[in-house]
């Protein structure tokens, strides 16, 4: 394996993932910075080293923030957050897609005044955000799957457990709980 495929696992001060999703990674040189500014402690390490002229470093795989950082309480409003609290399924048909295939649709249209905003936004897949259009949803024979709502970031957090990764080191097992059975 080349060590520019040698990503750190970034935990808080408290051994949990900064975020689940997308897993919270940075780069083998940004690991090893932080290491040299005294900004993380090394939890488990790589076998593949680097070396100066006067070091030899074994690339950090799980590295742990020594000042806790405190989780946001009230998640941005993003695209990207609206489809993690929908758990990336069309609240209309009620299928999972990946995030490229579903679009916002607003609950209020936006030509009836309606606004962008957690309670007036929900993920739908392109075929039903068709259907609907610029309708309110009353004047359709479609059902809304769950009210949209403002989530808290451990939702958000806890949400993102339901995907991991494809790949994950077996250096970072311990240190990651997802609700799915993991395979190499």
């Amino acid at each position: 394996m080349s060590i520019f495929n040698n990503p750190a696992l970034v935990l808080n001060a408290d051994f949990r993932p900064l975020s689940y999703y997308p897993l919270s990674l940075c780069s083998w040189q940004d690991a090893i910075k932080s290491v040299f500014l005294e900004r993380v402690s090394i939890i488990e390490r790589y076998d593949q080293e680097v070396h100066s002229p006067n070091i030899t470093f074994k690339l950090p795989s799980v590295i742990a923030l020594k000042d806790y950082v405190t989780p946001k309480r009230k998640p941005a409003f993003t695209r990207f957050n609206v489809f993690l609290r929908d758990n990336f399924t069309c609240q209309y048909c009620v299928n999972r897609f990946s995030a490229n295939e579903l679009t916002f649709d607003h609950l209020v249209p936006k030509c009836l005044d309606g606004k962008t905003t957690w309670e007036n936004v929900v993920s739908a897949c392109t075929t039903c955000n068709l259907k609907k259009g610029r309708r309110l949803i009353h004047n359709t024979d479609m059902k809304l799957n769950k009210k949209p709502f403002q989530p808290s970031s451990i939702l958000l957090q806890n949400n993102g457990r339901n995907f991991p990764p494809n790949f994950l080191h077996d250096t970072w097992r311990d240190y990651l709980y997802w609700d799915t059975e993991l395979e190499n």
